[in-house]
């Protein structure tokens, strides 16, 4: 790619340097045809010829003459087919964000542009919902040569009471007229039709709470006059808020928004999963009115658009989004907040790969905005960088009012094993909690980290497992679909009445999941209202939402599921938290094993004893000694964080090494390795002086997804420079020399080596 283009300007544009979203680390050269019209422009869309495709792409250059490094051939130079925007979609700003965003991450900046637009804006012309209108106009130009009917008066007193102007159908509907009596008022002059925009408002048919007042504490008051000071100073600062479960940090949060937009600039706010704070987004509407914005997948293509175009226009200065909103085209932005700044869902699994949370920090330092990424159980990474000075520590250590953390305890299950003769899915302590929770009618969570109903199928004749066709997994059997389903690829068969392999009947569902969790509860206990949330159990928009909200209204006694409810919720009846299966985390074969069962532990620890009551914790363990429980018994993650930095400097894991994965990827397994083993080559030929130690290839821990082979190359170095160097080398001679650069992944800071 060549340097930075997106400041250039041409007198006369005759040429482009387009963006384009394909495995190409480069920019493609396309003459403006002669006669048109449009003025191309830096971040405008255009349809080009790429090959025999047609593809859209972006301006990221424009051009009087060709610069003599661009080695093109004017004569062979084709046109631009159409270009599809009036003004472009891509704000400077979101154009050099893309660009650091796809240069850090090892990716393509097309692919990254691509990326930053809502789902839906990047096939065809984007054009926002339009109806017809009426409007009135002013009597003294109209025709009034005849008396106005009854009809005719009716239409304009309905259309002065609403303001002078309505949607055709609405006033047809409200004056109850037809469409004649409205046509002769606008032949007479007494009104016009127009067609009008129409903003599809995702929150349309919502009540709007008021948030209530409340009193700092002594720790809220001080983080926020840190948060508050930096945002007045108008230049870049990060902070890390750590603060313990129920320690108000939402409430600094709403007040820094506040106070950004009482100083003229606009915030941001980043969550992990916007259904999850249904409340916190609704009190937002109810204070700032229309200035605000949501953005996620939740959202119609068509609310997304509308939505995305409120805040392009200026007409929303608070935007608050899931990851892809880091791109939002705010303007003037002064305040970039990420919540739960921990959760892998910030992380963009599939290319182009990035780190909403990283992204956001430097948007802030290029915008000389404010970041505070906030955490009861910061990332180890953040926690480091604010240990080592890159952000700044704030700490609010205790919970508002008071209350103490839920009390914790762990139950052997291997002492559980023991007197039950044979393995059981729910210990008597957890049982018998939930009984005395019950009976004094306060609410209570599950928490079972797997869906389905079994994880497997086991033929106990021949020993077969019931594998998925496109991936190297089992298949997980859900048993009120009677189904068994790859959670990857959605690959999904009925559950077999025999084995597959030797006919034999006696098959064996093994291992536990939400489904038959949430069946044992119900049976336990019939007279509870007990409900599952997991990816399967949702399944309609708002109904996650609504699920939460019957919850927290009382009209839910329990909820089971997935760590979806163990995430930033305020439920102040809830007073048991039941961990089930949490063994399952820390045996995967991955170096953030430890660091995610304990964040998700006491994050859904932190779901109990918020409100005036006692929260208590029953963990079910066969493994009671391993340092990620105990500390998060005690939801201490200062010495977790002591004990799990041992064990990366041990084993040259981030955060002392700059960490690279390269995963291949290919339908033929000998193609996988072919290129794989030649990516190796050129890694070894860019390391002579070995900078870098490289493991592999080999196959994944899951060596077939999604009907491709996966063969994967580890890179570590204590230099991240030294690192990208010898990346960017061999990437450049292994694209040189012929390689299916199509079926390489390159993945810069992996949260996951799976």
């Amino acid at each position: 790619m060549r340097p930075t283009a997106t400041k250039q300007k041409a007198d006369a544009a005759n040429f482009v340097e387009v963006a384009l979203p394909v495995p190409l680390k480069r920019l493609f050269t396309y003459s403006v045809p002669e006669g048109t019209t449009a003025r191309p422009e830096l971040g405008q869309r255009v349809r080009v010829p790429f090959g025999k495709r047609r593809l859209i792409g972006f301006v990221a250059a424009v051009h009087s003459e060709l610069p003599a490094d661009l080695d093109v051939d004017v004569k062979k130079l084709r046109p631009i087919i159409e270009f599809l925007d009036d003004e472009p979609l891509i704000t400077p700003e979101i154009l050099r964000l893309t660009e650091w965003t796809a240069d850090y991450y090892a990716s393509f900046w097309g692919e990254m542009l691509k990326a930053a637009l809502p789902a839906g804006m990047n096939s065809e012309k984007v054009r926002p919902k339009r109806r017809k209108a009426v409007r009135l106009l002013d009597n003294a130009d109209a025709d009034h040569t005849k008396a106005l009917t009854k009809a005719q008066t009716t239409i304009l007193e309905t259309l002065a009471a609403e303001g002078g102007e309505m949607l055709w159908t609405d006033l047809l509907d409200s004056a109850k007229a037809g469409a004649s009596p409205v046509n002769t008022l606008v032949k007479r002059g007494f009104l016009e039709i127009f067609i009008q925009d129409i903003h599809r408002d995702p929150f349309s048919a919502e009540k709007f709470p008021k948030r209530p007042q409340m009193t700092l504490t002594e720790h809220q008051a001080s983080v926020l006059a840190q948060i508050t000071d930096a945002i007045d100073g108008s230049e870049f600062k990060a902070f890390l808020l750590h603060g313990v479960t129920g320690s108000g940090k939402t409430e600094v949060y709403f007040r820094s928004i506040k106070h950004t937009i009482a100083m003229g600039r606009s915030a941001l706010m980043l969550v992990p999963e916007i259904a999850l704070t249904p409340v916190f987004s609704r009190q937002m509407r109810a204070a700032f009115g229309s200035t605000v914005a949501i953005l996620h997948s939740g959202l119609s293509p068509g609310e997304r658009f509308d939505e995305w175009r409120r805040i392009r226009d200026g007409e929303a200065r608070v935007a608050i989004g899931t990851r892809s909103a880091v791109f939002a085209p705010l303007e003037n932005i002064g305040l970039i907040i990420v919540d739960e700044e921990h959760d892998s869902s910030y992380r963009q699994r599939e290319s182009p790969f990035y780190n909403a949370r990283d992204v956001a920090v430097v948007r802030a330092s290029f915008a000389g905005a404010v970041a505070v990424l906030g955490s009861a159980t910061p990332a180890m990474e953040s926690f480091y960088n604010a240990r080592h000075g890159k952000y700044t520590l704030l700490s609010m250590p205790e919970r508002i009012g008071g209350r103490n953390l839920a009390s914790a305890e762990l139950v052997d299950m291997r002492e559980v094993f023991k007197r039950a003769g044979k393995d059981v899915a729910l210990s008597s302590e957890l049982l018998d909690a939930i009984g005395e929770t019950a009976a004094r009618g306060e609410k209570i969570i599950v928490l079972m980290n797997r869906r389905g109903f079994s994880q497997f199928v086991l033929c106990r004749t021949c020993g077969e497992t019931i594998k998925c066709e496109n991936c190297d997994i089992t298949l997980t059997f859900h048993r009120r679909e009677g189904r068994l389903t790859c959670h990857y690829c959605g690959f999904g068969m009925p559950a077999p009445h025999a084995c597959p392999k030797c006919a034999s009947e006696f098959l064996y569902f093994v291992g536990e999941g939400t489904e038959n969790i949430a069946d044992q509860l119900e049976k336990k206990f019939p007279k509870l209202k007990i409900e599952r949330i997991d990816r399967d159990s949702i399944t309609r928009k708002g109904e996650l939402e609504q699920k939460l909200l019957d919850f927290a209204e009382g009209r839910i006694d329990m909820l089971v599921g997935t760590q979806m409810i163990a995430k930033g919720h305020d439920f102040p009846d809830v007073t048991l938290v039941g961990v089930v299966g949490v063994d399952i985390g820390l045996g995967l074969p991955d170096l953030r094993s430890a660091e995610r069962t304990f964040q998700m532990i006491t994050q859904v620890a932190g779901r109990s004893g918020r409100g005036e009551k006692p929260g208590r914790v029953i963990i079910q363990t066969y493994h009671p000694d391993h340092y990620a429980l105990q500390r998060s018994m005690a939801q201490d993650y200062e010495g977790f964080y002591a004990d799990e930095l041992k064990y990366r400097e041990n084993f040259r894991y981030p955060p002392f090494v700059a960490l690279a994965s390269i995963m291949v990827r290919h339908r033929e397994l000998s193609r996988a390795r072919s290129i794989a083993n030649a990516v190796r080559r050129f890694l070894d030929a860019a390391n002579p002086e070995k900078t870098v130690r490289i493991v592999g290839p080999a196959s994944a821990s899951i060596a077939r997804l999604k009907n491709e082979y996966r063969m994967q190359l580890i890179l570590r170095s204590v230099s991240r420079k030294e690192l990208r160097k010898v990346l960017d080398i061999a990437l450049a001679e292994a694209e040189a020399n012929g390689v299916e650069m199509r079926s390489v992944y390159v993945e810069i800071d992996p949260v996951s080596l799976m």
